[in-house]
């Protein structure tokens, strides 16, 4: 029986187990889109002469979305899962959060 009740509704039985393929097609286009923005922002601030250390700690920490794996675009780390994974859309608010980094080792 499941723990995630808000009244009457189930909350597990109402989100999918897996991802959809037009959910993920629009991951990917936010993806490109975030990693398009970030480099004009940065290009623009380079023609400029300004800086900034959060656009440059972005651009070299955060994997860009056709460097990533399948699985890390489409899952995130839970530690409560048997795989140390679950679906990206079963995060609260999954488009509105960067999923990009996972700790080491998952």
């Amino acid at each position: 029986m499941s723990e995630k009740k808000f009244g009457n509704i189930d909350l597990d039985r109402k989100i999918p187990r897996v991802i959809s393929q037009p959910q993920k097609a629009r991951t990917r286009l936010r993806m490109r889109m975030v990693d398009r923005n970030i480099a004009r922002v940065a290009e623009g601030l380079r023609l400029t002469g300004q800086r900034s250390n959060t656009v440059n700690k972005i651009m070299t920490q955060l994997p860009k979305e056709s460097e990533m794996e399948p699985r890390d675009k489409y899952t995130i780390f839970s530690k409560k899962s048997k795989t140390y994974r679950k679906g990206a859309h079963r995060q609260p608010k999954w488009t509105k959060v960067t999923n990009r980094t996972i700790p080491k080792g998952f």
